[in-house]
């Protein structure tokens, strides 16, 4: 999985989030258990790290919340 930093622009059911990415291109993504154990509570605009798909590159996990 390749690593990418961006945005989050939108919250949607099911725990999923669009983010976009530095490079520009949109993503939809989920997050990863160490986010949801933490209790790390994810909004519109905070800045995290996700890893992309290689299977499809429009999906991917959301790994680390950025200060």
């Amino acid at each position: 999985m390749t690593g990418a930093t961006g945005t989050v622009v939108e919250q949607l059911p099911s725990a999923l989030y669009r983010v976009r990415l530095d490079e520009g291109a949109q993503v939809l993504a989920h997050a990863t258990g160490r986010v949801d154990r933490n209790f790390l509570r994810l909004l519109v605009g905070d800045r995290v790290r996700v890893e992309i798909s290689p299977r499809d590159a429009g999906r991917g996990r959301i790994v680390e919340k950025m200060s």
